[in-house]
């Protein structure tokens, strides 16, 4: 009876994970009047749990079989991207949330739910902030597919498709001891310092703290790591008392 319920729950996902990010015969399109999105803001990466949906160990779309990572940490890889708008706008991602194709959010096949990823356009060097809620692009060659919003920011809407670098963000790594890049750019005294996101670049990474300042002041902070395949700036806050507080 147990195994006949499992079978039946992972079923009614991968019906529901193909229904969120499958094809079907509706033509998907931008907005007809264009929006005003120089407002909208990059997602501001945070802890939070696995979905309660679009996590099974695996599901079937189309005829294939996808495997779900347990962990986004060390995610990094280049391909297609592409971009979903009016067709799936208002309906349910596969995480269980609403698709607006106004938020800065997109879908992937096998990334953790919800997953926060740094996607860098590799044709003119911009980057976007991303919260990764749905399952999707369900093509071979696509590796992740964007809202409306953040394919506009990349400057991929006109050609539908893009060239990009994906990087998994990681939070709540805990408080670390790093040296810290001052207002100046030269680097400060050794502290204890909770770390709340990590970029590619430091574009991204500025605009996370410039955010997070509104919110708690000055005590935000961002430190470089230089690694084989480049720099990362990491977002952190601090300093802190002690590790007690992260």
């Amino acid at each position: 009876m147990r195994l006949l319920l499992r079978i039946t729950i992972i079923a009614l996902i991968s019906i529901c994970i193909s229904a969120c990010g499958g094809d079907n015969k509706k033509k998907d399109s931008a907005p007809t009047v264009t929006p005003d999105l120089s407002q909208v803001s990059d997602a501001v990466p945070r802890d939070e749990p696995k979905s309660k949906y679009g996590n099974p160990p695996h599901y079937d779309v189309l005829g294939k079989r996808y495997y779900t990572l347990t962990t986004s940490r060390g995610y990094h890889e280049q391909g297609t991207a592409s971009w979903y708008g009016t067709k799936f706008h208002g309906k349910r991602t596969s995480s269980g949330e609403t698709y607006n194709m106004y938020a800065m959010t997109a879908a992937h096949k096998t990334l953790p739910l919800p997953t926060y990823v740094e996607v860098t356009n590799l044709d003119n060097g911009k980057s976007v902030v991303v919260k990764v809620n749905d399952r999707g692009p369900f093509h071979d060659d696509r590796l992740i597919d964007l809202s409306y919003s953040a394919a506009t920011k990349l400057d991929i809407i006109g050609k539908g498709i893009g060239r990009v670098d994906v990087r998994a963000i990681s939070t709540g790594d805990g408080a670390t001891k790093e040296q810290v890049i001052s207002s100046s750019g030269t680097l400060g005294n050794t502290a204890m310092y909770l770390q709340v996101g990590a970029f590619s670049t430091l574009t991204s990474a500025e605009q996370l703290k410039s955010r997070l300042q509104e919110s708690i002041g000055d005590a935000v902070v961002i430190t470089k790591q230089q690694r084989e395949s480049g720099m990362l700036y990491r977002v952190r806050v601090g300093p802190l008392a002690s590790a007690e507080y992260a």
